[in-house]
Parts: structure tokens; sequence; C-alpha cells
């Protein structure tokens, strides 16, 4: 029998018939399963691995320099590059899921990924080292927000929150991961055993392709209803055989075209970027294009500086500084945990707002304290990175439920390109704010300013999605 679940022997088809509503409304009926918790698991090993890579240059720098007598504009060039490649693969990355399908674009991602961690150990100059770099980025950046889609689009709408957050806590876990071995690995080893180390992962592309089924909703979005039954079949099989009892019969799930009386023609047919600013559709990018933007430029603009600041404003020695930047990146994986078991019973909304809220709020209590001592810029930091890694990660969630099937890979590489503008340019102001002022208060106060906008967009524009099919979501 193959591995594949798309050609295991499957019940006949549904009385629902094999229409996109009809899809949904099948993949309503089903129970969480072993299955569910299997293909989570696949993707979210090469999401993890994903993550991992994308830190490792951080670690690999300071070998590349003293080896290639690098300049600090050669480094930073290092540096930046495999987020300029991020930002251009999540743009290509959703048209191409859209157009060739999810479990394609993933697996091609991870290869290509792999390939070039090994091809990134043979360098010995800087210019392929940066123009292979450019291309992982391409790479990762295609694979976070498509994977983040199809996800989105195997699980019901029940308690969609915790499933999909529970997946996604995978990327920051893999930052994490990769800083710590990191950390052991190059010392000891040097950069290019790293790197090796992080092509293995690429063989999972074969496994991608194997065991995890093409997204139904994409198939019979695409008008390919008969692969689209074979594999909602195979699912349906899969996950009676694992629950051991016979699935409940499909409910009823209002067909997109009537989810809403206001709906255009034009929202029908919208599709492709021109789709994404078509009727509901463009306040829904703008709304949440202004979180990304708002979430990440807060925390990168916090992290990234955050050992420079304890290390030249404080005095600490490295180890220290890099010790207490540690604690707040894991508060901030506490704040995702918290996010993912609350999301369904708070709203995505409300997520956003009291995240976002509350993390302006505990810096600007940093800067009216003075940020006085490293103990109490770590405290107070720390404490705001719950809010703004928890709101970070629920943009996972949220935003492939504001697009239909036809443009929801888009909507995501959109968001990830604007979350790369927020990583770029955090960084980039709160260097010149610190510079300008000699001062971290003015820093804290600026990325407060930064939090206040992105909860006062959230929480009195965005569209609550909780518990709602993503048929009824979007036409």
């Amino acid at each position: 029998m193959s591995t594949d679940i798309s050609q295991d022997a499957a019940p006949g088809p549904s009385p629902a018939g094999t229409t996109r509503t009809a899809i949904a409304a099948r993949f309503e009926r089903l129970p969480p399963s072993r299955w569910h918790v299997t293909v989570r698991l696949i993707v979210g090993v090469v999401t993890f691995f994903e993550a991992f890579d994308q830190l490792l240059i951080a670690y690999a720098l300071p070998e590349l320099r003293d080896e290639w007598h690098l300049s600090t504009g050669d480094a930073t060039a290092v540096l930046t590059v495999g987020s300029v490649g991020m930002l251009v693969g999540a743009l290509l990355s959703g048209r191409l899921a859209d157009r060739y399908g999810r479990v394609k674009v993933i697996a091609y991602c991870i290869a290509v990924s792999g390939l070039v961690s090994l091809a990134l150990t043979a360098c010995t100059s800087l210019t392929p080292f940066l123009a292979l770099r450019f291309v992982q980025g391409l790479a990762i950046g295609g694979e976070v927000p498509v994977a983040a889609a199809f996800i989105s689009e195997i699980t019901r709408s029940f308690k969609r929150g915790r499933f999909v957050l529970l997946y996604e806590l995978v990327f920051p876990a893999g930052l994490t991961v990769g800083a710590l071995v990191a950390a052991w690995v190059v010392p000891a080893a040097g950069w290019r055993t790293m790197f090796v180390v992080a092509a293995v992962p690429g063989l999972l592309a074969f496994l991608v392709q194997r065991r995890v089924p093409e997204s139904p909703r994409w198939l019979a979005d695409r008008g390919r209803l008969a692969e689209a039954e074979a594999v909602m079949a195979g699912i349906e099989a899969k996950v009676a055989a694992t629950t051991g009892r016979p699935l409940p019969a499909p409910g009823a799930v209002r067909a997109p075209e009537k989810a809403s009386a206001a709906a255009t023609a034009a929202e029908r047919a919208a599709t492709g970027v021109r789709g994404l600013f078509t009727g509901r559709y463009r306040r829904r990018t703008l709304v949440v294009g202004a979180i990304w933007f708002t979430g990440y430029f807060v925390n990168y603009g916090v992290t990234s500086w955050l050992p420079s600041i304890y290390k030249d404003e404080y005095g600490l020695g490295l180890s220290d500084a890099l010790l207490y930047s540690t604690v707040t990146s894991v508060a901030g994986l506490l704040g995702c945990l918290i996010v993912a078991l609350t999301v369904d019973v708070l709203g995505r909304r409300k997520v956003f707002a009291i995240c976002l809220g509350a993390s302006a709020a505990l810096l600007l209590t940093l800067a009216a304290l003075g940020a006085g001592s490293p103990v109490q810029v770590l405290i107070w930091t720390s404490l705001s990175a719950v809010g703004f890694f928890g709101s970070n990660i629920c943009l996972y969630l949220y935003t492939p439920e504001l697009y239909p099937t036809r443009m929801r890979a888009l909507g995501c590489s959109v968001g990830g390109a604007v979350n790369r503008l927020g990583v770029i340019l955090g960084p980039i102001l709160v260097g010149v704010v610190y510079a300008a002022n000699d001062s971290v208060v003015a820093v804290f106060v600026m990325l407060a300013a930064v939090a206040v906008l992105g909860a006062v967009v959230a929480g009195t524009l965005a569209e609550e999605t909780a518990n709602r099919p993503l048929e009824e979501i979007s036409p």
C-alpha cells in the first residue's frame, strides 16, 4: 500500500458530494485524531528546521569575519541578505502555492534550503556566500507562510486557534534550539559543520511528498474535484481508523455566495494581488498588514538590540548580555503558549489588542522608571515580550482565515513580506533613535508608541474570525 494518504483505500463519496462547500462540511465533522497530529508533526518539523536555519548566520558571523576579513559593511550584508531573500520568497511562494499546490511548494522549499546549506559549506569567499544565502532566504521565506495556510485548511473551525498555534510554536522553538546548538557546535567544530547539520533536514522533502496529502480545499477550488474527492476520502478513512468510530454525517456549511448578503460579484471573483485589495479584502489586508508590521517592528526592535544595550549601556560582559537577552526570548515563548491556549476563548481581535496594548504599557513603564539598571530592563522587556511574541504568533493563525482558498497562500505571503519590513526597519530605527538620544529611554518610548498603534488598529478594525468555518468568513 502506498504511504501517500491520497492513495489509501477510502470509503465512497460522501452524500454531501464533492464541492468546495461540501469539502468544508466534511472537514468540520472530523474529530481530532492521530492523522491530524501526524500531519501537523511532519509539517511542524519542516518549519522547525527552517527556523533553525534562519538563525545560524548570527553564530557563524564571528568566524566568517576572521576567516574572510570582512568589513562592517560586509558583515551587515551577511546578516541582512537572508532577510531580503525571505521577503522576496514570501511574495513569490504565495502565488505559486495558490497556482500549483501547497505541498509541492513546501517540499521544494525545504529541499532547496537543505541543498543550499550544503553548498554554503564549500564557500571560500563572500560573493558566492551572499548569493547562496539569498537563495536560502527565498526558500525559508516561502515555506513558512504556505505551511500556515495549509495547516489552516486541514483544520475544522472548532478550536482551530489552539490546533494551529500549537503547531506554530515550532518556529520560535526552532529559533531557540538553533541558538543553543549553534552556540555549542560553532566554537567546537566550526561554522561549516553547523551548516552540514542544517542540511540534513532537507531529506524531509521526500517525507512531505509521500506522507502529506494536498489540501482538498485547494484541489476543489482549482476544479480538480476527482482528486479532491480521493484525498478527502482518504483522510476520512485515516481518521475513522485511528479513532475507531464511524464519522458523523457532514453538517451544513453555508455556501460562499450566501456567507454575506453584501458580498459582491467582484469579491467572489477576487484573485491575485488585486484581489487582496478588492471589496472587504482591502480592509482586511490593510489591517492585518499593520498588525504584522507593528508587531514585528517591536519584536525585532527589542530583541536585536538588547545584547548591545546590556553591553554598552550597562557594562555587562558578552556572556551576561546574551544570557539576559535569552531570558526575554524564553518569556516570549511563554507568551506564545498562553495565546495558543486562550485564543479560541478570547478571540483573535482581543488577543491582538490585549497583547500589543500590554506590551506598550510595560515598555512605557520601563521608560518612566528610567531604565536605570540591567535587571530593570530584563524584567520589563521580558514581560513585554510575553505580549508581542503572543500577538505575532497569532498572526499565523489569523491571516489564513481572512482570505478564500484561491488566494489564501498569497495573503499569507504578503503578510510574511510585511513582517520582513518590520524586521528590517525596527532595528534600524531603534539604532537611529538610540544614537540620536544617547539614551535607551527614548528607544522604549518609540517602541511603545508603535505597539499602541498596532493595538488600536487591531482593537477597532480587525474582524473576528474565531470558530467560524473558512468558507463562511470569505466569499
